[in-house]
């Protein structure tokens, strides 16, 4: 997308310096817009394989019979969990620092446009940045995950989360920590202004944390679920990370919006955070 499609509007070029395929105009983001179109079909392309190729289980009971069975199971599982006290309190964890996750990537971009007039270029550059270091997260959380535990791992990994989006805050155009800096030029090379070299490197740290967060948070749900109900409490860990994920973005752009200031909703984060952290300090993993 960044390569070949989306381009600068003061430009007219792509991230690699051309003009964008198929005749799309920059003034009218055309390259940007695309990406929803292309991405349907990137997933109907690449589901075909599993729909068309991969064997599948018959039918042990009828529709009616197997949402009946599956509805006792949900009921039965709900029953039990407050007589699980520190899996309970994992999975309110899980779904608070959660949604303070899902937040933070759904508006790290849009802070950075406000905060430094970042473009599609920037944005999705930044985006990029957050997923290798997601995966190089994912892949030393697993190490420690194994030598110090889950629990440790996901604590680790609030508190540099905590740390990030605290400096994240103190960060601006002209200024890093209370330090007057060279702000962003218009037409500058790409990340050239020392602010958003910081907020690049804030990046990288909360997408290094990130994916040791998650990965770690599955981990410790195998070891506190009983192994006979494994794979319901996996759907009620599922339903915890979805089902409140609009309260973050929500809170955000309603503070937003009456302080006409994005530190004051972005620093919402903190309290995602904060609560998570203090929750998961209280959960006690199974030997």
């Amino acid at each position: 997308m960044l390569g070949f499609l989306a381009a600068n509007p003061d430009t007219g070029r792509t991230l690699f310096g051309l003009t964008p395929l198929f005749g799309l105009d920059p003034a009218m983001h055309e390259g940007d817009r695309i990406a929803g179109p292309l991405t349907g079909l990137w997933f109907v392309v690449f589901v075909l394989p599993m729909f068309l190729l991969t064997p599948d289980y018959p039918a042990k009971d009828r529709l009616r019979e197997a949402v009946r069975i599956g509805l006792n199971d949900l009921r039965t599982t709900l029953k039990s969990l407050p007589a699980r006290r520190s899996l309970m309190a994992f999975l309110i964890a899980n779904m608070i620092y959660t949604d303070g996750l899902v937040s933070l990537f759904a508006f790290g971009g849009i802070y950075a446009a406000g905060t430094f007039g970042w473009n599609t270029i920037q944005i999705g550059s930044f985006g990029i940045l957050l997923a290798f270091a997601g995966t190089i997260g994912a892949w030393l959380g697993g190490k420690f995950d194994d030598r110090l535990g889950s629990k440790t791992v996901i604590i680790a990994s609030l508190t540099i989360l905590l740390a990030a989006v605290g400096a994240i805050l103190l960060i601006s155009r002209d200024s890093i920590f209370f330090i007057p800096v060279t702000p962003p030029e218009r037409g500058a090379t790409l990340f050239s202004a020392p602010a958003e070299r910081a907020y690049l490197v804030l990046g990288f740290l909360i997408g290094l944390a990130a994916g040791p967060l998650q990965a770690a948070s599955r981990s410790l749900l195998i070891q506190m679920a009983p192994k006979e109900r494994v794979a319901q409490y996996f759907g009620l860990f599922a339903l915890t990370g979805k089902v409140t994920s609009f309260i973050g973005p929500l809170l955000i752009g309603f503070i937003t919006a009456i302080t006409a200031n994005q530190k004051a909703g972005m620093a919402i984060l903190v309290v995602f955070f904060v609560a998570g952290l203090a929750l998961v300090m209280r959960v006690k993993p199974s030997r």
